[in-house]
């Protein structure tokens, strides 16, 4: 039979037999019905994107996914990451100090518009022509008259480095990482996880955080790291993996992760699901790592009586349909873009 796209299931669907238990980091692990619904959620929510670009049939309607904002099953799809692609890594300047420098500056704030600001004052932003005092105040005029510089999403704390904004402090925490010359480190890096320690290195990037930058600065085309190399959790994939795996899985998050990285054709051939992936890329460990938090949120609705770990109940942010145009350019190092055109 021809694997075909299903809508996703009620809680406990009639019929509905566990997966047998998997053995993972030396632990057995008995998944919960929210394992199969990861699977179906990834399938449908690839299904959605992938109609919205033209390139697959209309999802069949599911009212969660419909009702509710989720992201895109890999990470370098999203909006803000085909922004910081497209118009932060590959546009400008390319020597890789400035590309370290323009995604740093990208990434703290991680939000276009705040960009956007700063180049319509700056005309490109880079290092050969920053000026604390003079960027500073550009920042500090839009905060006073209620602009929002920062994205809910990957949120950077404030290191204290002896300023008063926010904003401020994290100007001063990139310049730390430049003199500090983070940027020649990584590149000589012969790991992705010694050049994440180099990002560690630095004050308010705690290990979450210091992956999700390395991940941004991997899309470039100075670094070559696989995103296969290693994975680190956030909170959001631990609720995830909780309910997928029950307090068994709690300790061996990472683990977890790669076994569903390693297992995907296996698991989306079980349930007859079509997953082609990113136009053949398949699911990498970060793209592992965020559908737990997606389905974490997702099984709020669907599985309300299997808990994870934060104890939430309701999805926050409803979708709402973004006008501009959806793009689908990425790194091409992975070979992915068809056709190769580089977004205007």
């Amino acid at each position: 039979m021809a694997p075909t796209l299903q809508a996703l299931p009620a809680p406990r669907p009639e019929g509905w037999a566990p997966p047998p238990a998997v053995r993972i980091a030396g632990r057995t692990l008995r998944p919960t019905p929210v394992f199969d619904t990861y699977w179906r959620f990834a399938a449908a929510r690839q299904q959605v994107y992938l109609a919205r670009l033209g390139e697959a049939p209309r999802a069949p309607h599911d009212p969660v996914l419909a009702q509710h904002r989720f992201t895109n099953c890999f990470r370098a799809a999203d909006r803000v990451s085909q922004y910081l692609i497209g118009q932060v890594s590959y546009r400008g300047e390319q020597d890789w100090p400035e590309v370290y420098f323009r995604t740093v500056l990208f990434k703290v704030f991680n939000k276009v518009t705040t960009w956007q600001l700063l180049e319509r004052h700056l005309g490109e932003p880079t290092w050969s022509g920053y000026d604390f005092t003079a960027w500073d105040r550009i920042l500090s005029s839009a905060f006073a008259a209620g602009e929002r510089l920062y994205s809910a999403a990957y949120i950077t704390p404030p290191p204290a480095l002896g300023q008063q904004r926010k904003h401020s402090n994290h100007l001063r925490l990139i310049e730390m990482m430049m003199n500090g010359r983070a940027p020649a480190r990584i590149q000589e890096a012969a790991s992705m996880r010694e050049a994440y320690e180099v990002l560690l290195d630095f004050p308010a990037l705690g290990p979450f955080l210091a992956y999700q930058y390395l991940i941004d600065l991997n899309y470039s085309a100075h670094l070559s790291f696989s995103e296969m190399d290693f994975v680190v959790p956030g909170p959001g994939a631990r609720d995830g993996i909780r309910k997928c795996f029950g307090p068994a899985a709690d300790g061996i998050e990472a683990e977890v992760i790669r076994y569903m990285a390693d297992t995907q054709t296996e698991h989306f051939a079980r349930l007859e699901l079509c997953f082609t992936g990113l136009r053949g890329r398949p699911l990498q460990l970060i793209d592992c790592q965020n559908l737990f938090c997606e389905v974490d949120k997702y099984a709020r609705v669907a599985h309300p009586d299997i808990a994870g770990i934060s104890g939430r109940s309701r999805i926050k942010q409803l979708y709402r349909p973004d006008p501009a145009p959806l793009t689908a350019w990425f790194p091409p190092k992975w070979g992915v873009n068809t056709p190769a055109l580089h977004p205007a």
